[in-house]
């Protein structure tokens, strides 16, 4: 048996900022990446690997003026978000494969 543990955190105003600045720097990385494998999925191309999506989205975007306050939060949560996304993607073609136990995954 697995024990599970509930934790509630109170962050005074400053660290609600910071975890702001760090959730929403996570979703314009998800967004960006999603997007880009969804016009893959469309053309009919394969979906870019890992290392490629975190170059494209994470390393070059935080070179760019537009996109250089990613710089701002640690790059874990960044690439963890990717990693994400590479799983759900997994468990969607594994669904469509009937690979995957459970009711079916729709693409992310």
């Amino acid at each position: 048996m697995k024990a599970r543990f509930k934790y509630r955190i109170y962050p005074t105003p400053g660290q609600k900022t910071r975890l702001a600045k760090l959730f929403g720097c996570v979703r314009v990385v998800w967004n960006d990446s999603l997007a880009c494998c969804q016009e893959k999925y469309t053309l009919g191309k394969k979906k870019p690997i890992n290392s490629e999506l975190q170059k494209l989205f994470i390393t070059q975007a935080k070179k760019t003026e537009e996109r250089e306050w990613l710089s701002e939060v640690s790059a874990i949560p960044l690439q963890q978000s990717l990693n994400d996304l590479n799983q759900a993607y997994q468990n969607f073609f594994k669904s469509t494969k009937g690979e995957r136990k459970g009711k079916p995954v729709k693409p992310p």
